[in-house]
């Protein structure tokens, strides 16, 4: 019987009823499937309160998207304005810039709300 996780035992139990029903080879549109479907809701809904993820430093996400999409630092070095310029944003000690975000927003798909956030 499907109902709102308020406990870490509701939470565990929608949990483990989501594994359950996983293993099994589910018809779309059945109502084993919708009950997946909606378990997962309450769970997602769930773990936003109780397991929040903070926004990830503003550096750390630049670093990480340079990885990901397979670009070196004279990419970054472009972007950013200059070589110096880019060793102090990536040490620390200078801040990113309006110009900078809006650059880095633009060109790397880096989300406005965490390259503004405090560091």
């Amino acid at each position: 019987m499907l109902k709102p996780i308020k406990t870490k035992k509701d939470y565990e139990d929608a949990l483990a009823r989501v594994y359950k029903l996983m293993q099994k080879d589910l018809k779309p549109g059945g109502r084993l499937s919708d009950e997946l479907e909606i378990l997962s809701v309450l769970i997602e809904g769930y773990e936003e309160n109780h397991y929040p993820i903070p926004p990830p430093h503003p550096i750390e996400a630049i670093k990480f998207k340079l990885e990901q999409m397979g670009i070196n630092e004279k990419e970054l070095t472009k972007i950013l304005g200059g070589r110096s310029r880019k060793s102090e944003i990536l040490s620390g000690s200078r801040k990113l810039s309006l110009t900078m975000i809006r650059e880095l927003h633009n060109k790397l798909k880096i989300p406005a709300e965490t390259l503004i956030a405090e560091y």
